[in-house]
């Protein structure tokens, strides 16, 4: 193979790499907190709801479960619009993926509510506390003990998953990359660089949740 590496042009570019990461994590982020938030109230919904919320709540779960992210990010892109629904591709980007996520976690969160014995709840009822109150410190925090591998795991997906964004234009880390091929025509160097930066993301979100597990989540289990 008579291959010449020529890394320059992509590290010349590096203020461009710089933003598209930056716009990455903060994409990352953002639904992650808001899918979570989705989540959280559509497992309660669909634990202690009403027959029609419940319903709703399944509808949504089965629609986003069984049609491609792509998809997904088009309508909320291309289709809702011509109903005179219309935003930028960062924000079409951002509710896309917190619709996916929030669909995802909804049934992780479920299960994690669920395995919290009956006798725990009994005992907040005895305590003379709200519903609302045991759900946030009866059923909520160790659900979310019992389930946070497997959350997290889902976080990390979604903040891959956020690279098909770029086909909407999105001013993400994949859409700079393309950028940068088009330009350069080194696509070989770009995108083995590429690949660390989403690999070093992927290990900084682990080390980060293993972080929040240590200092939220990691106290006695005395049951």
């Amino acid at each position: 193979m008579n291959y010449s590496f020529q890394f320059g042009p992509v590290f010349d570019a590096w203020p461009l790499l710089l933003h598209g990461t930056w716009m990455t994590i903060q994409l990352s982020f953002l639904a992650m907190v808001f899918g979570s938030l989705v989540a959280i109230l559509c497992a309660w919904g669909k634990t202690a709801g009403p027959a029609p919320l419940r319903w709703l709540i399944n509808a949504y779960i089965e629609i986003i479960r069984n049609t491609p992210f792509l998809v997904q990010l088009f309508f909320f892109f291309f289709a809702l619009p011509a109903v005179g629904v219309r935003w930028s591709p960062y924000t079409a980007a951002l509710v896309a993926m917190v619709f996916n996520l929030g669909a995802y976690a909804t049934e992780i969160v479920r299960a994690g509510i669920e395995s919290i014995p009956k006798g725990q709840i009994e005992a907040g009822l005895a305590l003379s506390l709200s519903r609302l109150e045991i759900f946030r410190f009866v059923v909520l925090k160790p659900a979310l003990r019992a389930i946070y591998p497997a959350l997290t795991s889902q976080f990390i997906l979604l903040m891959l998953a956020s690279s098909v964004v770029s086909v909407i234009s999105a001013d993400d880390l994949t859409s700079v990359a393309a950028n940068l091929q088009s330009e350069t025509f080194r696509s070989f160097e770009i995108y083995i660089v590429i690949t660390g930066i989403y690999l070093l993301l992927t290990l900084a979100f682990s080390y980060l949740f293993r972080l929040m597990y240590q200092w939220g989540l990691n106290y006695p289990d005395r049951r």
